[in-house]
């Protein structure tokens, strides 16, 4: 593997799974999980957390393996492929940074407002699981725009999972951490500030992501 595939296949999932943690709707759909569990005896925290981490990780790593399937079907289109998704994250990446983002952030599977005072604990760990905080949303959708331009380019459909799955899954990992380790649950109040701050840096991330696909795009020898 290139340095430039395991920037794709790795690097990037994870850094932007990180991002998508600290910004303001996931902080606060993780403090009513961590709350939930406060209290708790430790071996029901581990389970809890680890549905919650797996359920996430294997939802939206299948979610890239479609995406790839997708990108097969427009085989004949390489490089517009990545000329188009480059351009759609300039625009992104230009509406965070004008503050103009909102539409664009969807909450993805079952609400988390009223799930606080639920029983069962393996059943509330897969609802919890499965939903994708809406600030994640665009940074998830970017990754998936990539596996599909794989996927035109001949991406594999492990490459599609095991991209979008280590993007789910550092998006539960601070989560994790919060519940298992009480220094990390007091860490949850400075990153509720700082997450303030993270839409401008998320917006520059996503224009500079974007210019290196349209020039992947223009100028890369892509092979069919």
């Amino acid at each position: 593997m290139t340095e430039l595939g395991a920037f794709q296949l790795v690097v990037l999932p994870i850094g932007l799974g990180l991002l998508g943690f600290v910004e303001p709707c996931s902080i606060g759909s993780t403090l009513v999980f961590v709350k939930y569990l406060e209290g708790k005896p430790f071996a029901d925290k581990l389970v809890q957390v680890g549905i919650f981490a797996v359920t996430r990780a294997v939802l939206i790593g299948a979610l890239g393996m479609a995406a790839v399937v997708i990108g097969i079907a427009f085989i004949g289109f390489q490089k517009a492929a990545w000329i188009v998704l480059g351009a759609i994250y300039v625009a992104i990446g230009l509406l965070y940074i004008l503050r103009r983002a909102g539409s664009l952030k969807i909450s993805l599977g079952p609400a988390l407002g009223g799930l606080s005072g639920s029983r069962g604990s393996i059943a509330l760990g897969l609802l919890f699981g499965l939903n994708i905080p809406a600030c994640a949303a665009p940074l998830m959708f970017a990754l998936l725009g990539m596996a599909a331009a794989g996927g035109v380019s001949g991406g594999t459909l492990s490459a599609g999972f095991i991209s979008l799955s280590l993007f789910g899954f550092a998006l539960s990992l601070p989560i994790v951490a919060a519940v298992l380790v009480p220094s990390a649950r007091r860490a949850l109040d400075w990153l509720s500030s700082l997450s303030r701050r993270l839409p401008l840096w998320t917006g520059l991330l996503l224009v500079a992501l974007g210019l290196w696909s349209i020039g992947f795009g223009l100028f890369a020898e892509i092979k069919a």
